[in-house]
């Protein structure tokens, strides 16, 4: 299978989550600008939506979303305790922090991206994100990981979007038990596997 990525974006989540499960796979680089691969593929008749995560599976079809392909992936090795199993209040807590992650954090710390946003819509990005990273920090408090004694793809998409804020020059220095989660995370083999694979480490 090949996962579409562009360095750094959201689509490190799943690369970490292949990564984390052992599954073999296989990257392309998205220009997003240009909507073409490193491969020299029309990125939009792979995914239409035109932005990352995809990923393609042997047969041709194409999964999109990221939370819907971490759990595709965490699914297929149990026994990495990726994802609590289907059916139990642990997974629909996991999807509950999937959600808040991609509807609270993710759409906040990215759009602090845009170099035209208007001050005051900047200060209310970064208002509301305080707000939902001292959320975080209650939730964590002194867990290894957000679900508890396991790393589950949760984790992988939250260091995803705490990685953002030195590019978008939030400071997160208030929040001294994320940034040792965020140490933590950095430190697992397979997180720093997928990084150095994306450019992002050395």
């Amino acid at each position: 299978m090949k996962l579409y990525f562009s360095p750094a974006a959201c689509s490190l989540s799943p690369h970490i989550a292949l990564c984390e499960a052992g599954l073999p796979h296989t990257i392309d680089k998205v220009d997003l600008k240009a909507k073409k691969t490193a491969t020299d593929a029309d990125y939009l008749r792979i995914n239409p939506k035109g932005y990352v995560p995809a990923l393609q599976f042997d047969d041709g079809t194409v999964l999109t979303e990221g939370p819907a392909i971490v759990q595709w992936i965490a699914d297929q090795v149990p026994e990495k305790h990726l994802a609590p199993p289907a059916g139990t209040m642990e997974r629909y807590h996991l999807i509950e922090w999937l959600n808040f992650i991609g509807t609270e954090l993710h759409p906040s710390m990215g759009g602090l991206f845009k170099p035209e946003l208007p001050e005051a819509t900047r200060a209310a990005l970064i208002e509301r994100l305080g707000k939902r990273l001292d959320y975080v920090g209650g939730q964590l408090g002194t867990k290894t990981w957000l679900m508890g004694e396991h790393f589950t793809v949760a984790d992988g998409y939250l260091f995803t979007v705490l990685g953002w804020a030195r590019w978008v020059k939030f400071d997160l220095s208030k929040w001294t038990g994320l940034l040792a989660y965020a140490s933590r995370v950095a430190a697992r083999p397979q997180v720093q596997q997928a990084m150095k694979a994306e450019g992002l480490l050395k």
